[in-house]
């Protein structure tokens, strides 16, 4: 029970906080790129751009510092256990993370929020990249410490303290897996920022506000969605045959393939026993998943009830699947909504093309709009899946899950904080949406005045005081 709720814990902050992270890092690059056009050509719709797609930024940013804290007390509270075991490997990125990549973006993000109009225009947008920059390091720190428990690597396990040790950092940072999954969560990042753009340029369009902005933000979202979307097609390719070869156990689950199989098919629907334990059903693509797991169509991918009898053999009696109908379905909602993404952004380029015969159909604004959601489900059912994937191990054959709980930490402790932090976080939702629904309403910042003009005729006061 306390097991189930510690798990449970972690989940509900760590998705919450997930929501914020790739819209920090792919926002963060969109307002540093539409600064540098307004810096290089002097257009004024770009610094409107910049002023109104950075408020937006500042207030994601603000929940994201505030959730991720919360998090990483998870640690110390439930998984003290864990934390012995590996503080020494898990705590060393996460510490370079905080003192160096966190400390980056926030001083210079200061700089940029207070340095309008006080700071020489280019050292103001060196500000806002090195935000941006110090936003993709903390990602990739934390990814670092992650992909140490997918795949450890540079370590020993000291048999006389009980601890794992650290024999080499610089194959922590360059584990292939800490790699490949920064690859993949930076393209995500893109479509989740480039979508965030999309669907609020698509709101204000279809009432035909703000048309001078609306129009160029629209264009940036719809590129970088589609290059972006791209983009995880191919970084997730390139993990697909990471984990085959790391985690085979995860790659069998996520297709549901029971028997070891060459050339081994990808399924398109599964219906399995509620227990997950063998198919009843499925309706497959030949040779699909040799490609996805091996490179080639005829490549051979291990099954379940093989690679089961193996952990059994290895690491003794034990139920070493994941939950397969969990790792399934999240691994083809992963996939579906970020196709949907990349779907929308195509068909919005051709829309919004300069040769077009026609406006733009009413009915692409609505779904653009709606399109709003598919990065961040598509993130969210990500990460379940790549750590539900894992288990039972919390460190991939080193440590259970279940080993890594904290042993004095009561169950009613744990359901309490658990309440808690829920009830919280429902609270900071509405919070955050609110924000997010009156910020990205607003009228765009306007231009600055030609010199004799009244900068303040026709603004409304809030804006005539002051850009954010």
């Amino acid at each position: 029970m306390n097991l189930d709720l510690a798990r449970w814990q972690f989940a509900v902050t760590t998705l919450y906080h997930f929501l914020f992270v790739p819209l920090t890092i792919g926002l963060s690059a969109l307002v540093a790129g539409m600064q540098t056009v307004w810096v290089r050509r002097g257009d004024e719709r770009y610094l409107r751009m910049t002023k109104f797609w950075g408020k937006l930024f500042l207030i994601n940013f603000a929940m994201g510092v505030v959730t991720g804290i919360v998090q990483e007390f998870q640690f110390g509270m439930n998984w003290s256990e864990y934390s012995r075991f590996v503080g020494d490997i898990f705590g060393a990125p996460l510490a370079i993370e905080g003192l160096l990549a966190f400390f980056l973006e926030s001083t210079f993000l200061g700089l940029w929020i207070f340095g309008w109009d006080k700071l020489p225009q280019k050292v103001h947008l060196a500000c806002i990249w090195l935000v941006s920059i110090g936003t993709m390091l903390s990602a990739y720190f934390i990814l670092a410490a992650n992909s140490w428990m997918q795949h450890p690597v540079g370590y020993v396990v000291n048999e006389a303290t009980g601890r794992a040790e650290l024999t080499d950092f610089g194959a922590v940072l360059t584990n292939s897996t800490a790699v490949g999954a920064f690859l993949h969560t930076i393209a995500a990042c893109f479509v989740t920022g480039g979508v965030f753009v999309l669907a609020i340029s698509a709101w204000h369009l279809a009432k035909e506000r703000h048309v001078d902005v609306m129009r160029p933000s629209i264009r940036i979202g719809l590129v970088v969605t589609l290059i972006a979307a791209l983009g995880t097609v191919v970084t997730g390719d390139l993990q697909a045959r990471l984990m085959t070869e790391q985690q085979p156990m995860k790659m069998a689950a996520a297709e549901a393939l029971y028997e070891t199989s060459a050339p081994a098919s990808f399924s398109l629907f599964t219906i399995g026993t509620l227990d997950g334990s063998q198919e009843l059903f499925s309706i497959r693509v030949p040779g699909v998943l040799s490609f996805m797991a091996t490179g080639t169509f005829d490549g051979e991918v291990e099954g379940i009830n093989d690679l089961q009898a193996a952990a059994e053999r290895a690491h003794g009696p034990g139920d070493y699947r994941p939950m397969i109908p969990v790792t399934y379905w999240t691994f083809r909602l992963m996939i579906g909504f970020g196709l949907l993404a990349g779907l929308v952004a195509a068909a919005g380029l051709w829309f919004t093309r300069r040769r077009a015969r026609g406006p733009v159909p009413r009915w692409f604004y609505r779904a653009a709009l709606l399109t709003l959601v598919t990065p961040f489900a598509a993130n969210s059912v990500g990460w379940i899946f790549t750590e539900m994937g894992r288990q039972p191990w919390l460190v991939f054959e080193v440590l259970r899950t279940a080993d890594g709980v904290s042993p004095e930490v009561g169950t009613a402790s744990v359901l309490t904080s658990l309440i808690v932090f829920t009830l919280l976080y429902g609270v900071l939702a509405v919070i955050d949406g609110l924000l997010m629904v009156r910020y990205a309403a607003e009228v765009p910042p306007p231009a600055p005045a030609a010199e004799g003009e009244d900068e303040t005729a026709g603004v409304p006061s809030a804006l005539a005081t002051t850009y954010y």
